[in-house]
């Protein structure tokens, strides 16, 4: 969502997201929702975003209600059962210039700012995002950072860690150690695709099975890779909130300038977006490992070996 908007307007933004899964015990927030009624066959996620918001008495919250989660119209009704003013955000299905600067106007006014200031703070940002795309950089190009650190340096681009100058200074802390280490270019390259997954360890686990992540599709876009010069150009680049083949042209592109040779496709339990692996499949051209997740915790048994198998067959390839 448009972070700039809440800077400009001295808000500090929490990426729910990050709270719950970043937690010692993510699947504590799980159970306090569905003890509060939240269905076992509904999603993780929106599990998880509704317990820490409940835990950590959060008083406002962002919904971004069209070109993400399904399900968020659904979690907001009952957060604002419980008390909590949600500002909903929607991005354009078609992606219209038009309705996503009415957007960023109501809700720059709904926080007592303007899109103008939202626009400096773009600027302000612009240092730090290019340092999120130089460790993307020593990802793939040099073979210097692991798929997991690039996941998380890249995903806390949501939301900074709430303090962008801090941000800005740990990564450049990063990158300095870093741009010393031998690189490691003996592993088979592969794309992470689809949301980011809600199992913890699945980068490593793929390194230890002979291959090394080199683009994180989704996390890569949170960093806004796409040079724009303004804030409604910056968001309509932005492929995530929008249809399937936006998301498919730049996974299609990078995947190419990254020599990938196999892809991972991330779902998740009970997410609509399970279905566009019928998509990716047909028109990707490389090999695709579907992996589903469903609550927190580490890699299972039965992934391992499909991991394992999936590896040496990109190898034997």
């Amino acid at each position: 969502m448009p972070v700039e908007i809440l800077f400009a307007a001295e808000r500090f933004p929490v990426d729910l997201n990050n709270v719950f899964i970043a937690s010692d015990l993510p699947a504590d927030f799980i159970r306090s929702a569905e003890s509060d009624g939240f269905p076992r066959n509904s999603c993780g996620w929106i599990k998880g975003i509704y317990g820490v918001a409940r835990r950590n008495d959060f008083r406002e919250i962002v919904a971004v209600t069209q070109g993400d989660c399904s399900f968020t119209q659904a979690l907001m009704e009952v957060l604002r059962y419980r008390g909590v003013s949600v500002v909903p955000f929607a991005f354009p299905f078609d992606r219209d210039r038009d309705f996503l600067s009415r957007e960023l106007a109501k809700m720059a006014a709904r926080f007592g700012t303007t899109v103008a200031e939202g626009e400096r703070w773009k600027e302000r940002l612009a240092d730090a995002r290019q340092l999120a795309h130089e460790i993307d950089r020593l990802t793939w190009e040099e073979g210097k950072v692991t798929g997991e650190e690039n996941h998380r340096w890249l995903v806390a681009c949501s939301d900074f860690d709430g303090d962008p100058d801090d941000y800005a200074r740990r990564a450049a802390a990063f990158l300095a150690e870093a741009s010393g280490r031998p690189a490691r270019n003996d592993l088979v390259p592969i794309a992470f695709v689809g949301v980011p997954p809600i199992v913890s360890g699945l980068h490593r686990c793929f390194e230890e099975a002979g291959a090394r992540t080199v683009l994180n599709e989704v996390q890569r876009q949170f960093a806004m890779p796409g040079t724009t010069d303004s804030l409604v150009e910056q968001y309509l680049a932005y492929t995530y909130p929008y249809s399937f083949f936006e998301r498919l042209a730049d996974i299609k592109a990078e995947a190419a300038r990254r020599e990938v040779r196999g892809i991972v496709h991330y779902v998740q339990s009970f997410c609509f977006r399970q279905i566009e692996d019928i998509i990716l499949r047909e028109e990707v051209g490389v090999p695709v490992l579907t992996l589903e997740g469903d609550a927190p915790g580490p890699v299972d048994g039965r992934t391992r070996i499909r991991v394992q198998a999936f590896v040496e067959m990109l190898q034997g390839r």
